[in-house]
């Protein structure tokens, strides 16, 4: 397979920003730390606080529609240009590890959701760009080949069967992929290479007015993303626990389904107030898909003791209600945003001696 030249449109390096071409292009511009708090780029400054900010919060970095509901269109493709840049500087600044995870995974899915409309042509030279070394093909079944050690680079982090080698269609070193695989593999390395950025942008001092901003978005991040363990008490009380999570615990117990989403949400929740992975691992033994080995590598990814060594945090409400999690909600579920604060608040109301000891 032989790589080609990129070529992109300023649209697609405004949607893009992450393309190796948006920084060439921005290099002319020669901007320096202190240029990001001039007057005349206070409205990059602003354009870049957003992404984060909704990178943060939603995980995304633009509105999906504008205020009148239409499809968000980038009005102004100077601004989004350089407003990428400036965002990594900002994340960079908050010197935050979960924020700078967040907002490497928020431009990956952003960047991925615009892929489904593009043509496969287009996917190539994104990939190409990432100089992986792939191919349209013109079998009626499968729409890319791709040569399996880019493949292995980024299917490594998936966990379901789908993405093992084992399970592909491969020949002659080359995976034979569909449009939505290269999209979900193109997602990976975009999210590495953001990271990677992220790490090389970091400086040992910002102007005032970047750390007065870094500081409002890690305020922000405290109030939106997951309590760390020392928030909670050395028990796991399961008279503080949420509605939704409750029976989710309760099902298992019981040895009922539970879905992807369902399981992950438990796990994540479970490991945030303290519980041990072996523990939560247990709790799963009576499934009948059950694999210890697999289970608890899957728990010990969640909790951090594996990969990258994030601990993931447990969905905030409205994803719980998107995948019809949310159940029984009482009052204060009514005044919080995720799980765990609910826990947190509903914990210090709960008697002593209904704590359970953390096994």
């Amino acid at each position: 397979m032989q790589m080609e030249p990129a070529g992109f449109t300023k649209n697609d390096l405004a949607k893009y920003p992450f393309l190796k071409e948006t920084a060439r292009y921005i290099s002319p511009l020669d901007l320096q730390i202190e240029d990001l708090t001039s007057s005349g780029m206070s409205i990059v400054l602003q354009r870049a606080e957003e992404r984060v900010t909704l990178a943060i919060t939603d995980l995304m970095v633009r509105p999906l529609t504008d205020e009148a509901g239409n499809k968000y269109v980038i009005k102004d493709l100077e601004k989004e240009l350089v407003s990428f840049p400036v965002a990594l500087l900002l994340v960079s600044a908050t010197d935050n590890s979960l924020i700078k995870k967040r907002y490497a995974l928020a431009e990956a899915k952003q960047a991925t959701s615009e892929f489904n409309m593009e043509s496969k042509e287009k996917l190539l030279k994104i990939a190409f760009d990432f100089n992986w070394k792939i191919a349209l093909t013109v079998d009626d079944t499968f729409d890319f080949v791709l040569h399996f050690p880019d493949f292995l680079r980024n299917a490594s982090h998936m966990h379901n069967a789908k993405w093992k080698l084992i399970n592909s269609i491969l020949f002659k070193g080359n995976v034979y992929l569909k449009t939505p695989d290269v999209v979900r593999l193109l997602q990976e390395e975009i999210r590495r290479r953001i990271e990677k950025r992220l790490d090389s942008a970091q400086l040992d001092r910002f102007p005032p007015q970047i750390d007065a901003i870094a500081d409002k978005l890690k305020t922000l991040a405290s109030e939106h993303l997951a309590q760390s363990e020392a928030d909670f008490p050395k028990v796991v009380v399961q008279e503080a626990f949420p509605p939704c999570i409750n029976a989710l615990y309760e099902a298992a117990s019981k040895n009922h389904h539970l879905s992807h989403m369902g399981r992950f949400s438990l796990t994540s929740f479970l490991v945030n107030i303290g519980m041990s992975s072996e523990a939560v691992a247990e709790l799963f033994r009576t499934f009948s898909d059950f694999n210890e080995r697999l289970t608890r590598y899957q728990v010990e990814h969640i909790a951090g003791e594996r990969g990258s060594g994030t601990k993931y945090t447990c969905p905030q409400c409205s994803i719980l209600q998107t995948h019809n999690l949310c159940k029984n909600r009482d009052d204060l579920c009514r005044r919080i945003y995720h799980p765990l604060k609910y826990y947190q608040i509903k914990v210090s109301t709960v008697p002593s001696k209904e704590a359970k000891p953390q096994k």
